[in-house]
């Protein structure tokens, strides 16, 4: 069931909805400041759009990342079980 849970981000309070708990909340807020900070940090202005948007890019690159990873684990998983498969069926 969806939860109201108030967050602060790049210092606006935001009243936002899900069905996470609070805690998992909470630490996405922190991830996403965190995030915010370093990106902020590494600009000489900061704007705060600027900011938002290449954070964003950033943290879209570490997700599809994952994404491309998981998908080479899931390939070579479903390799080795095909290939397991194909001896027990030889060996019966």
């Amino acid at each position: 069931m969806s939860s109201s849970h108030r967050i602060r981000i790049l210092g606006r309070e935001l009243q936002v909805r899900s069905d996470a708990p609070a805690d998992q909340v909470h630490d996405i807020e922190m991830f996403v400041n965190s995030r915010l900070a370093e990106v902020a940090g590494s600009l000489k202005g900061s704007d705060p759009q600027l900011v938002a948007i290449l954070t964003l890019m950033n943290i879209a690159e570490d997700y599809l990342s994952l994404v491309k990873d998981r998908e080479g684990v899931r390939q070579q998983e479903t390799e080795r079980l095909t290939l397991l498969l194909k001896k027990l069926n030889t060996d019966l």
